[in-house]
């Protein structure tokens, strides 16, 4: 078997998550004390107990996902339960957490680019009106003519018929009113705070570059795939650029999934809350083997 990780993204989390990793695994419990440290406020609190309002925040929801992720990683290497893995790969905030698994940079640095990440596209969001629809059904080719014609711009290709858009709420208010007339089998609204991977986006990819500009990257252990491009991404400039671009690019979360499997992959490993990915990958091919890992329950007794 050839193992791919993979890593959530904002969207996943509930309220809830983690507590029996901190309660039942010396590894977990562990990373969530280090990052309650780094952050300098209670991250495991607000997993574990809400509310639902103050962790659906952009600047909590994603350093929640991230220690999330690394704390099911721990546990499954802890429990001898990981293993050899091939490639990494992660959706939107979980790149960074793909990264961190990989050896790109430690804990505590990843934990940091996460949270910068989060402040910086919490404010972008505040700046601006945006909002985001995911249009179900429909090409590729589709989406994009109505993007130009409503001036928006495509965030995420999760699977087949299921892409995002995102922009400015009135344009994305006004494809949904004409979705109809225009053959577009379902569109729906989604309840988020701004038009992420979007042109919205500009003044936090601005200062994120600045912020990664002091940051060591490491060439990672595994082979990673970046989302703007799908590809392998190797070299530490490269990934720091992707990084980059990735605030305002689209996702293309199904070309990492399709050319993972290309290259070898075999078995996606899944870390995240809620089977997210696993869902999307059954979406592109059903064949494909997901195991996903939340709570210590779906761990192998």
């Amino acid at each position: 078997m050839s193992h791919a990780l993979i890593f959530a993204g904002q969207g996943a989390q509930k309220v809830g998550m983690g507590q029996s990793l901190y309660d039942g695994s010396a590894a977990a419990r562990a990373i969530y004390d280090e990052a309650n440290q780094i952050l300098g406020w209670n991250l495991a609190q607000i997993s574990f107990n809400g509310p639902e309002a103050e962790l659906t925040q952009t600047k909590i929801c994603q350093p929640a996902l991230f220690v999330h992720g690394l704390a099911v990683h721990a546990v499954l290497r802890e429990r001898g339960l990981l293993p050899e893995v091939k490639f990494a790969m992660g959706l939107s905030l979980g790149e960074v957490t793909a990264l961190t698994a990989a050896g790109v940079f430690d804990f505590s640095t990843g934990l940091k680019i996460v949270a910068e990440r989060g402040r910086l596209m919490q404010q972008a969001c505040e700046k601006s009106v945006g909002g985001m629809a995911a249009i179900i059904g429909e090409e590729r080719a589709k989406v994009s003519e109505l993007c130009q014609e409503f001036d928006l711009e495509a965030a995420n290709f999760n699977a087949p018929g299921q892409i995002i858009v995102s922009g400015e709420k009135a344009k994305v208010d006004a494809l949904v009113a004409a979705a109809k007339e225009r053959g577009v089998k379902r569109v729906m609204p989604l309840n988020v705070a701004g038009a992420y991977h979007s042109r919205l986006m500009e003044p936090a990819r601005a200062e994120f570059q600045t912020y990664l500009a002091g940051v060591t990257f490491q060439r990672p252990t595994c082979a990673v795939l970046t989302n703007t491009t799908g590809q392998i991404v190797a070299e530490p400039e490269a990934i720091r650029a992707a990084l980059v671009k990735q605030i305002v690019s689209s996702v293309l979360w199904e070309d990492c999934m399709r050319n993972c499997v290309t290259l070898g992959a075999t078995e996606f490993i899944e870390c995240g809350p809620g089977a997210v990915l696993a869902g999307l990958a059954r979406r592109t091919e059903k064949t494909w083997l997901v195991k996903s890992f939340a709570e210590l329950t779906d761990l192998p007794a």
